[in-house]
């Protein structure tokens, strides 16, 4: 089992210990105690060099760009990847322009293809017409890095489809150790890597028993100051895939981060999971027996879809989406690690790198000018203390932002700000938690002055930054997304186990379309389904045999189904079965149909 950093110091402030990555509260700690030690833990120097990144990207690309599914099943043909203007450059020239710090490559996903020449399978880029049979993806884009001075990561699927060994743990364990101990030593420096914690069945139908300590050895190992994120104990997932981040978030957290085995029986106890709201507070605090500096990461896709889909060309997020997504992330405490996929020729696409310029550009003109007169200097704030900042004259304001030096610790819990004009004070906002950097947007104001309050903290809060900003309102200019063609008032459900549909009249049907409600993952949702058509409600010829809506657990947007070719149909049947495998229940206003034309 890899062990946390325990390591504590002297504060140069005191005769507080700053604990480094982790602490234990002793038996019979009380919670004055615990608040007390809460606020010196600190980032190791690898959490706190991530943290400053703020924006990373992440690309997902591989043999789905196009086979134009999410997940991939292993038994594609490598003869299909063939990304003719491959141009790594490219991607990376766009992202830093962008703003973007660091890119973390899909170098292998669910279904095993490998888009570097591994010696460990021929599912792979050697195996394919691209370049030869001599190309190596992973090569490009590290040499396109080092070429702009962008951080390069890596993701490397702990799930694979492909591989034979995949569910003997002893030798996929093996195998996976030896792909990524490739990575790790034949592309320089790898700054950040990227697992979830995919584990579905293998080709020979059995579950894996990831060796997660030998894995983090191996990283350790060969890449002692690379950060290691999601199933690791650098950085956690927030939580979900929409780009939205805790309005409260702790880097200082009560969550065991899930490699350790110790993971499940503390969360339980505690009753929390990645998912839960809060995970730090006081209360969590009262009933924990360590603490964890876990940082979070948003991650989110600037498309419907993770990989490239050529019918999402219309469908890149606007600005004011991209804009919020940034107000929920870096905004709240996080890291924003957005996915702009490149496309089937092996270039980003150029509705995605439009809207990457028009949001470089909208923080450009944001950031432009601080309105706030000697914000950066150091302030250490008690409980219940207020400073009061110059405003430059005529300053119109809509933002705030705090920032904590957390080399000291996440201490600030609540705060409040206030506007000066005509000699009133009035409140222009709250929030709760700061940590690295918390960005407060309300109503524009005309003020001279600002106060800002701690309204509580843990020992003295160590506030480095405030800065006031004026950032201008964004139009939401998405159009409605069309993904059901005919008027349910024509239907009739005539079964709901599994959902049978009478459309009313005969159609010829080109594709249909699985959207859970409010875009919201529950229990009963469709995971693997068979899709069916009839003439009359009694025979039926089935469409699609055995598919998968692939990450809709995470991602539970609109997936739509094309078919080979279009179908006749009056009647529709879905038959699903959960991610755990139970019957799934799917409601009529989650089902839409696309007429051929």
């Amino acid at each position: 089992m890899v062990m946390l950093a325990c390591l504590y110091f002297t504060c140069l402030s005191g005769q507080a210990q700053h604990y480094v990555k982790h602490l234990e509260f002793p038996p019979g700690t009380s919670l004055e105690r615990k608040i007390d030690m809460a606020a010196c833990l600190v980032p190791s120097p690898q959490q706190l060099e991530w943290q400053r990144l703020e924006l990373t990207a992440f690309l997902h690309f591989g043999i789905n760009t196009f086979t134009g599914r999410e997940w991939g099943d292993g038994t594609e043909n490598p003869a299909w990847f063939n990304p003719a203007e491959l141009d790594a450059e490219q991607w990376v020239r766009n992202l830093k322009e962008a703003g973007f710090r660091m890119v973390i490559l899909t170098a292998k996903h669910h279904d095993g293809f490998c888009l570097w020449p591994t010696k460990t399978t021929k599912h792979s880029v050697a195996s394919s017409p691209w370049r030869g049979g001599k190309g190596d993806v992973v090569k490009e884009l590290r040499d396109a890095c080092t070429k702009y001075d962008m951080k390069f990561g890596v993701y490397l699927s702990p799930w694979d489809r492909n591989a034979a060994c995949y569910g003997d743990s002893p030798r996929y364990n093996r195998f996976f150790i030896d792909q990524l101990t490739e990575l790790l030593s034949n592309y320089g420096e790898v700054h950040e890597v990227w697992f979830d914690g995919a584990n579905g069945e293998g080709p020979n139908g059995k579950k894996q028993i990831y060796d997660w300590d030998a894995f983090y050895k191996t990283i350790q190992r060969l890449q002692p100051k690379a950060t290691m994120a999601i199933m690791g104990d650098d950085v956690r997932w927030v939580g979900n895939e929409k780009g939205l981040g805790r309005e409260t978030e702790w880097s200082s957290t009560v969550l065991t981060p899930g490699i350790y085995a110790r993971s499940e029986k503390n969360n339980k106890a505690l009753g929390i999971n990645g998912k839960s709201e809060d995970l730090g507070s006081r209360q969590v605090l009262a009933k924990a027996n360590e603490l964890f500096w876990y940082p979070s990461e948003v991650d989110v896709s600037i498309r419907p879809g993770w990989f490239y889909h050529a019918e999402e060309d219309g469908k890149v997020k606007s600005l004011k989406q991209l804009t919020d997504i940034y107000f929920q992330s870096v905004g709240y405490n996080s890291v924003l690690l957005l996915n702009v996929p490149p496309d089937r020729r092996g270039r980003l696409h150029e509705n995605d790198v439009a809207r990457l310029k028009e949001f470089a550009a909208y923080r450009e003109k944001m950031f432009a000018v601080d309105y706030v007169e000697e914000g950066n200097t150091l302030w250490k704030a008690a409980s219940g203390e207020s400073r009061e900042y110059a405003l430059r004259p005529g300053a119109k304001i809509n933002v705030l932002l705090l920032q904590e030096d957390i080399a000291k610790g996440q201490r600030v819990e609540s705060f409040k700000v206030e506007g000066l004009k005509n000699g009133i004070w009035k409140c222009l906002g709250e929030g709760t938690t700061v940590g690295y950097k918390r960005m407060l947007r309300f109503p524009d104001a005309e003020v001279d002055r600002l106060r800002v309050t701690v309204l509580s903290a843990r020992r003295v809060a160590n506030i480095c930054n405030v800065a006031a900003y004026y950032a201008d309102a964004v139009a939401e200019n998405v159009g409605h997304v069309k993904w059901n063609d005919l008027s349910r008032d024509e239907w009739e459900v005539v079964g709901s186990q599994p959902l049978a549909i009478d459309l009313g009249r005969t159609v010829r049907l080109r594709a249909f379309t699985y959207a859970p409600l409010n875009e919201t993952a529950k229990p009963t949702m469709a995971f693997r389904y068979s899709f069916s058509v009839s003439a009359d409600g009694r025979r039926w010829k089935k469409v699609v045999a055995n598919g998968e809506f692939s990450n809709v657990m995470h991602n539970p947007l609109p997936q739509t189904v094309t078919f080979v070719e279009p179908v006749e149909a009056r009647f529709i049947k879905l038959e699903a079965t959960t991610p755990t495998s139970s019957e799934a229940v799917v409601e009529v206003d989650e089902i839409g149909v696309t007429l051929a034309e």
